[in-house]
């Protein structure tokens, strides 16, 4: 039987942002397959009473560096547009809704949404920057918007979102190995040790 694990996340976290570019090498390295799971950060945060790092000036502060250094190191773009951290949930719904109805396309909308927001920082508040994101990455921005509409999308994504918070996740990223829970880019080595346990 293969290995997978689950990998929780939401197109603003940056610590998200990380683990997801380098998540092709640690399936390689690991022989594991992810299995991704689109979840709402802000329902997490409301049902767990956590908050965004970003929050916490002193946490925030030493997490903007930390994640920073961390980019350096993989060689991965990170910058921040207006407005961060952003209201993701047209943007999650999108990564839900492809996943259910094109999962073909789910990678690449992922990765195009994570350039948009971390990579080239563009003030994704702005439904033209969210277009132009769309339409620079071959999707049409207006079947995107009608799919991140659909009554049972959005269902999807809120049954992920409670799914989260019943097993357990606070952040993202978070990883599942069986019942094990990491959470943090910062914890992928310990996935990997999971994984060949």
């Amino acid at each position: 039987m293969s290995k997978s694990f689950e990998f929780w996340f939401d197109l603003g976290s940056p610590a998200a942002y990380l683990a997801w570019k380098r998540m092709p090498a640690f399936e390689r390295r690991t022989g594991a397959t992810a299995i991704h799971k689109p979840m709402l950060l802000g329902g997490v945060f409301k049902a767990t009473g956590n908050a965004s790092p970003v929050t916490i000036p002193a946490k925030g502060k030493w997490l903007t560096g930390d994640l920073a250094r961390t980019a350096r190191r993989d060689g991965v773009p990170l910058s921040y547009g207006p407005g961060f951290p952003i209201n993701t949930l047209a943007l999650m719904r999108g990564a839900i809704g492809l996943q259910m109805r094109r999962p073909e396309r789910f990678a690449p909308y992922v990765e195009a949404m994570y350039g948009a927001i971390f990579g080239s920082a563009r003030d994704m508040r702005e439904p033209k920057e969210i277009a132009a994101a769309l339409a620079g990455a071959g999707f049409d921005p207006a079947e995107i918007l009608a799919l991140s509409g659909e009554p049972d999308v959005k269902q999807a994504l809120i049954r992920n979102t409670d799914e989260a918070v019943a097993k357990g996740v606070f952040g993202a990223p978070t990883f599942f190995v069986g019942e094990e829970l990491f959470w943090g880019q910062d914890r992928m080595d310990q996935v990997a040790e999971a994984l060949a346990s």
